[in-house]
């Protein structure tokens, strides 16, 4: 068995709504919750980065683990690393006593960089290289003003323990599906990143994610009916929910990982706080079908089982994103570096 021993996450506790945004630049509020069915998103204080939400998250998944030393891999998943040239992966390990032995790495790939890399630290583990390794997804996203990513842009972090012992979540299989894509894009130099608007979404999200989770299904000869949940990477509201229905999920499979409603796309943390948002109901044996979806682009599909080690590990998820306090524009521009 391997999979993840232990999960942790963060969310900052301001909060904007989309009416708020949408009224500074003259749009109807209600159109624009309607077509993306997203309400308000996490925003990251001033004084955030991607490097310090991914040591929030890390630290709770610390808490419970005694093995510090164990720990041979480091890998950090973002599309906005706190530097151009500086590894945050090495940074992460020091801050939380994590030194020397280990393998530190940043994978990039859009919104499925850490997904990416739970793939070769399970090949690691599996191989008997390492027993244990760190994976943290981490964003503090950004996008121009009066873009569409503006509405849904948003901060949050995941981090996973992954190995082979005392786990909550074996990963029975995974499938992976790439081509060049180019729906999304940042270049060099350039702070906020530009897409190819409807371009996105029937090329590029549903056709990666429709390929890498039918050839996983193929694989396993797993049905939809047999899956408890079903998460995809969140990039608005309504995108996961009309993939489910391609698949044929019904809504009670899906409804209880959909955050971005009221976290927004938090890029390669969205599919994954789905994840930890669904392990605060799931039971012993409970199947999770899981899609990420990274924009260049590709997508990465696993099937997920719930172990009887959920109960002690379980994390208050609703109760802490009740944690949360209002902002307004001006505030949300002095947070997110524009003013």
């Amino acid at each position: 068995m391997i999979g993840v021993v232990d999960y942790g996450f963060y969310i900052p506790k301001y909060r904007i709504r989309i009416e708020e945004i949408a009224k500074v630049w003259g749009k109807n509020p209600s159109d624009i919750e309607n077509s993306l069915a997203v309400y308000e998103k996490a925003v990251a204080g001033v004084d955030e980065d991607s490097l310090t939400m991914a040591y929030e998250a890390s630290v709770m998944v610390m808490e419970n683990f005694k093995k510090k030393q164990k720990i041979r891999a480091v890998y950090f998943g973002s599309e906005t690393p706190s530097y151009a040239v500086n590894p945050t992966s090495t940074i992460l390990a020091n801050f939380l006593g994590i030194e020397g032995n280990y393998l530190g790495l940043d994978h990039q790939f859009a919104c499925k960089g850490a997904t990416g890399a739970i793939i070769s630290l399970l090949g690691l583990i599996k191989a008997g290289e390492i027993d244990y390794g760190l994976v943290c997804a981490s964003d503090k996203a950004n996008a121009k003003t009066q873009d569409a990513l503006e509405y849904t842009a948003g901060s949050a972090s995941v981090s996973l323990l992954l190995g082979t012992k005392d786990l909550v979540l074996e990963v029975l299989d995974w499938e992976s599906f790439s081509s060049d894509t180019p729906d999304f894009w940042r270049r060099e130099g350039i702070r906020y990143p530009s897409h190819g608007g409807r371009f996105t979404g029937k090329p590029s999200y549903f056709y990666h994610i429709y390929h890498a989770g039918n050839n996983l299904l193929k694989k396993t000869g797993l049905k939809v009916k047999d899956f408890q949940y079903t998460v995809f990477h969140m990039p608005n509201g309504k995108f996961p929910q009309e993939i489910a229905q391609i698949f044929g999920f019904q809504k009670s499979q899906i409804e209880d990982g959909l955050v971005v409603k009221y976290l927004g796309n938090s890029y390669t943390a969205s599919a994954l706080m789905g994840l930890v948002a669904v392990l605060e109901k799931a039971k012993k044996d409970n199947l999770i079908f899981f899609v990420s979806y990274g924009s260049g682009a590709g997508s990465d599909a696993f099937i997920f089982r719930v172990t009887k080690n959920i109960e002690k590990k379980r994390k208050n998820f609703s109760q802490i994103i009740k944690n949360k306090e209002y902002i307004n524009y001006a505030t949300y521009l002095k947070f997110m570096n524009f003013i």
